[in-house]
């Protein structure tokens, strides 16, 4: 059993993950000249702070000249005094600058370590003194959808796991495009589950799941990008129940009030022309649910942003407007509504009968909820923000929610970190968390792991059969399971995988069998450099099958001009613009080139290049360039010149990275007409001093009209 502060809040929503904490004798007024003020710092955030111990952890946002990365800051929690800072970079995403660093960490009590997953799709470890545990490139590793909106999921920890969620499109019968859960060994970072128990998505959403028993059966609950709300059995990852509640994605989290999940959103629904719903879904249905499953709904509420919170007898939640709303619990009936300004993303939290919430409006508000009014104890207006022009600066917006912690309140804004609350921290007695349920009865789920398994020729490989029972409660691992492959050339004995030497890609499952019971590994072999690959062998339709990201039918082995090419088709959906990664993520110091061309058409033509260790050679059709960069978003990082690249024409790329023996990384490419002798000079040449010492050879294409590829080539820097 995990050793628990009582004063802990350590992931997003608290300890219990419903956004209220037990703790008692709270403030009810403070100020920024000091009444009711622990301390400040300098450190702002879209994302919550967590407390563990006497530790805040917080992600936010690092700049420094043109260098712009994500940062986990560690603060002591009683003086807010920096401890330690980790940096890591945005890469190979469509994320923008100022919106970064959206998730908030989860510091887990058993081990003391904490996890933060990046915007940018970087999934990472740390011990409690800031020592990096493990790390995964979750955009490579699966292809995260990570775009514009920015929106990314705090990480949740349920026993030995950590899990995420996103829109994502891998390989094989994960190819497509759809919102995936993803469990992590938190001790080892090895994927232990995928769940993909929903449609196409509309939107990335950063719906973050709730863990709820509900009649024994350990959910994770969680709004989704395809517009329903999902729950699945933490430990396995096996769909339970389906709501379909909206027209888009779903970003505010559920609350749970008995067996009811209460789910909020903005967006349009299927049964009114309203937009935005309140709702009580029963938790405890199977499959997907319908109306006999709502207990009371409410439409016309555009609670989109901020996640709701139930304390028994009430629903309180914010809309979009910053209107603060109560509702009956048992019927759904409005009892009061109290406005906190005029643009909200901050969810509200519940300590010692007052809710503490804050509004994008610059206001911070302690409140104390009645059953027929609000009463407004405190409401400090926060100072001007220091960020953006100096004609345009506003209060320091609030978006994230409020941390309770030892006797203190800790309030995040644009700028600064707040705590609120004596100037000691009171001490805590340690208790004692519940483990996890042990299961009983007989077997009903085969979970194999570790999976998505991405291997060398030659390496080994142990996976285990981990039996769960029907309510998906963890019953022992199988020492005699059966086991077997499928598209997968190597061997297999007791669980012990040995892919052959041979450099050849492939990908495929490893299955353990239990009686009648079957489960599976997900497994891709990457072949060592050099590669060469001129589609002419493969069928037309096909793609490698260890490519990540080669969505079916949105690249695909076709003929042009009577050769065999790689064709991304014509496509002016979301699918217009796309990254595959045809490698591994710690692969580094190699040159990747291919030979590129695009159509044109009604005056349009596509963009396409290559990626090597993180960063891309794209030429751009409509304005004529050709650029590198490692994240485009960044545009201080990106190098441009001009080149004249004519449509229906095959032009040549090459880039070239090297790690440097004094930490910097060379990044070196140029392009050329295909047939004409190699340009002797790099047109671009750039050494990166915040580099990315690896990364997966990749292909790009932003192009309507389509764009394709031949001659791909890798090989290893001599």
């Amino acid at each position: 059993m995990a050793l628990v502060l009582a004063g802990d809040w350590p992931e997003w929503r608290g300890p219990m993950r419903d956004g209220i904490s037990a703790e008692k004798g709270l403030l009810e007024k403070w100020s920024l000249n000091g009444e009711g003020l622990a301390w400040s710092a300098p450190f702002g955030a879209r994302s919550s702070p967590v407390i563990l111990g006497d530790h805040l952890y917080l992600l936010n946002t690092f700049t420094k000249g043109d260098a712009v990365q994500e940062r986990l800051v560690c603060l002591n929690a009683d003086t807010g005094k920096l401890l330690w800072e980790r940096r890591f970079n945005v890469f190979q995403s469509d994320v923008p600058m100022h919106r970064i660093a959206w998730a908030s960490p989860a510091a887990d009590p058993e081990t003391g370590n904490v996890y933060v997953l990046g915007g940018g799709g970087t999934l990472l470890g740390f011990s409690k003194d800031g020592k990096q545990i493990w790390e995964r490139s979750i955009n490579q590793d699966f292809n995260l959808f990570t775009t514009h909106g920015g929106r990314t999921v705090s990480p949740v920890i349920d026993g030995n796991l950590v899990i995420i969620a996103s829109a994502s499109s891998s390989w094989g019968t994960q190819s497509n495009r759809a919102h995936r859960f993803m469990a992590f060994d938190k001790r080892t970072g090895d994927c232990v589950w995928v769940s993909s128990p929903g449609g196409r998505p509309y939107d990335t959403t950063y719906s973050t799941p709730i863990i709820a028993d509900v009649n024994g059966t350990r959910l994770l609950i969680a709004g989704s990008g395809d517009g329903s709300v999902h729950a699945m059995k933490a430990q396995t990852g096996e769909p339970v129940w389906r709501f379909e509640a909206a027209k888009r994605g779903i970003n505010t989290g559920v609350a749970m009030s008995g067996k009811y999940a209460i789910v909020t959103h903005s967006e349009e629904n299927f049964d009114t022309s309203e937009m935005g719903l309140v709702a009580a879904v029963d938790a405890s249905g199977h499959g997907k649910l319908g109306k006999e499953s709502i207990k009371w709904a409410v439409h016309g509420v555009q609670a989109g942003y901020s996640t709701p919170v139930a304390d028994g007898d009430r629903v309180y939640l914010v809309d979009n407007g910053s209107n603060l709303f109560a509702f009956d619990a048992a019927d759904g009936k409005q009892l009061w509504k109290q406005n906190l300004g005029s643009i909200q993303k901050a969810s509200p939290v519940i300590a010692d009968g007052k809710i503490y919430v804050g509004s994008e409006s610059g206001k911070f508000w302690i409140l104390r909820p009645h059953q027929d009014r609000c009463e407004v104890l405190s409401e400090v207006d926060m100072p001007i923000s220091n960020q953006g022009l100096a004609s345009e600066r506003v209060p320091e917006p609030v978006l994230a929610s409020a941390a309770v912690a030892r006797g203190r309140v800790y309030v995040v804004s644009s700028d600064h970190l707040y705590a609120i609350g004596p100037k000691q921290a009171r001490n805590v007695e340690p208790t004692r968390a519940s483990p996890l349920p042990k299961g009983e009865g007989e077997p009903a789920w085969v979970q194999v792991e570790p999976t998505e398994l991405t291997l060398k020729p030659g390496q080994k490989v142990t996976l285990h059969a981990r039996l769960f029972d029907s309510k998906g409660r963890f019953l022992r691992e199988e020492k005699g399971a059966s086991w077997s492959l499928e598209s997968l050339t190597a061997s297999i004995s007791d669980g012990v995988l040995t892919v052959p030497p041979a450099d050849t890609g492939q990908a495929g499952l490893i299955k353990a069998t239990v009686g009648n019971l079957s489960g599976a590994a997900r497994a891709r072999v990457v072949p060592n450099f050099p590669w060469n690959e001129n589609f002419e062998s493969m069928a037309e339709g096909s793609v490698p099958p260890w490519w990540v990201g080669a969505v079916a039918g949105k690249y695909q082995v076709a003929s042009l001009d009577g050769q065999k090419v790689l064709a991304k088709p014509a496509n002016e959906t979301l699918f217009k613009r796309m990254r595959i990664f045809i490698g591994a993520a710690d692969s580094s110091n190699y040159t990747i080139e291919a030979d590129i061309r695009a159509p044109e058409k009604r005056r349009q033509m596509g963009d396409a290049g290559i990626i090597g260790q993180t960063y891309s050679l794209v030429l751009f059709g409509n304005r004529q360039r050709l650029e590198m960069w490692p994240w485009q978003e960044n545009t201080h990082r990106v190098i441009s010149v001009p080149f004249e690249w004519k449509p229906d024409t095959w032009y040549h790329l090459k880039l070239r990275v090297q790690n440097q023996a004094d930490g910097t990384t060379r990044v070196q490419g140029k392009a050329w007409k295909t047939g004409d002798p190699e340009p002797a000079a790099w047109q671009v040449d750039k050494v990166d001093d915040i580099p990315n010492r690896s990364g997966s050879p990749g292909l790009f294409a932003d192009a309507q009209f389509g764009a394709y590829f031949d001659n791909l080539k890798v090989t290893a820097n001599q």
